[in-house]
């Protein structure tokens, strides 16, 4: 599997099916992402971000954010971005 690792799951809100993400790059709503880690290996597209409660359409590296995911994530689970070319 190939893609742009952008940052790691800090946290899932398993009630809401929220992951809480730190970003090493950039994501916008419209992306397909890959969760990858020991337990997790799924791909879905980035339907909405927030921070601080507040939805945003595009983050950057070094930003942390909310993102509802479509399956469980887990603390430490890769994600990457997926391109065109992957």
């Amino acid at each position: 599997m190939s893609g742009l690792q952008i940052g790691t799951v800090t946290h899932f809100f398993d009630h809401i099916h929220v992951a809480a993400l730190a970003l090493t790059e950039t994501i916008r709503v419209g992306d397909t992402v890959h969760f990858l880690g020991h337990s997790t290996d799924f791909k879905q597209e980035v339907t909405s971000l927030q921070i601080e409660h507040k939805a945003i359409n595009e983050a950057k590296a070094g930003d942390d954010v909310a993102m509802e995911v479509t399956q469980p994530v887990h603390p430490n689970d890769k994600v990457f971005r997926i391109t065109e070319e992957d």
